[in-house]
This record gives structure tokens, C-alpha cells and sequence, in this order.
């Protein structure tokens, strides 16, 4: 049994209003994730309240409306295999390191890096064992990948082209919209 974990991380009022309830076609971000989803709840409480013959948790970001079933799929059918599998973009850009006063300092190889996405997809056990190291050893953690990788276990990653950005700023809703309405009108 997979349950999922939705969580709105990070400051939903960076764009001035609450980007979870902001209108994305007909109704707010954050039902178009939850419909690709049974289950909500935030992650380390959400461990808590899950039923225990969940054998798997997946950790979405409800600010990524645009997951679809089958990246969820995918990603639970990896985890199932190797017991962690994470939705990740290959990076695709240039990237530059720079000094805090924004010039440049030297460029950083683009192959092999990806941007990571969710969902993020764990055996429970591991899951678990990895937010007790992080409590135990008090550390700070961007997702829950981190968590694991200080565990010293492996986390297969499924590489994604396709729309899964991340609701943060105002253009990011013009381009949910329009990935909604191509996705609609096939």
C-alpha cells in the first residue's frame, strides 16, 4: 500500500498571495495535486498518522500541480524495486558559481545533475529510520532524498521531461495554465 505525504514547503506567500489557492484553470494549485493523489498530510507528522500496513509513503510538493498519474506510477514501480526513487529533471541550463557580490567565479558541469522534483517515494521503514537520524543528529534537510543520503542509502532517480514545475512565482501559474490547457486539449 503506497500513501502519500502532500506538503506545502517553503513560504507560500513569496508571490504576495498564498500560491496554493491561487486559480490554475477552474479550481486552486493545490486541488489539481491532490487529485493525482488519495492522501494528504504533512511529512514528519503525516509518518505519525499513516496506517500501519503502509508499506511505502510518497512525499509530493503541493506546489507541483502538475504531477501526473503515471510520474507517480513510475516512480512508485522504481521504489518498489529499489526501495527509494525520487522524480528528477536533468539539468539543462548553464550554471555559474558566483561570489555574494554576483560576479562570476567559475562555471559547474552540467552532466549528471538534476534539479529534483516529487513525488519522492520511500520504503516506510526507511523513511522513518531516515527522519530519526535527522532528528538525532539535528540536521537541516531540503527534502526528503537528503534525509536518506544521510542514511548512506540509495535513492534511484526518474528522470522527468515532462510539466512538473513548481508553483513559486506569478509566471509560474502563466505556465501551469498553459501546460494545463495543452494537456487538456489532447
Amino acid at each position: 500500500m503506497l500513501t502519500a505525504i502532500i506538503v506545502a514547503a517553503g513560504s507560500s506567500q513569496r508571490m504576495g498571495f498564498d500560491k496554493l489557492f491561487a486559480l490554475l484553470g477552474d479550481k486552486p494549485v493545490l486541488a489539481h495535486t491532490i487529485d493525482a493523489f488519495e492522501r494528504t498530510e504533512s511529512v514528519r507528522a503525516g509518518l505519525e498518522g499513516v496506517e500501519t500496513d503502509s508499506k511505502f509513503i510518497a512525499v509530493h510538493d503541493a506546489a507541483r500541480p502538475l504531477v501526473t498519474p503515471e510520474q507517480i506510477e513510475r516512480v512508485f514501480a522504481l521504489a518498489r524495486e529499489h526501495g527509494a526513487a525520487a522524480l528528477a529533471a536533468p539539468i539543462t541550463d548553464t550554471l555559474k558559481r558566483a561570489a555574494e557580490n554576483h560576479f562570476v567565479t567559475g562555471g559547474v558541469p552540467r552532466e549528471n545533475l538534476y534539479a529534483m522534483q516529487t513525488p519522492q517515494i520511500f520504503a516506510r521503514e526507511l523513511l522513518e529510520r531516515a527522519y530519526a537520524g535527522v532528528a538525532a543528529n539535528k540536521l537541516s534537510i531540503t527534502d526528503e532524498v537528503s534525509a536518506v543520503e544521510h542514511l548512506g542509502e540509495k535513492v534511484v532517480l526518474v528522470p522527468n521531461d515532462e510539466w512538473n514545475i513548481k508553483i513559486t512565482y506569478p509566471r509560474d501559474l502563466l505556465l501551469a495554465q498553459s501546460a494545463l490547457t495543452q494537456r487538456s486539449s489532447r
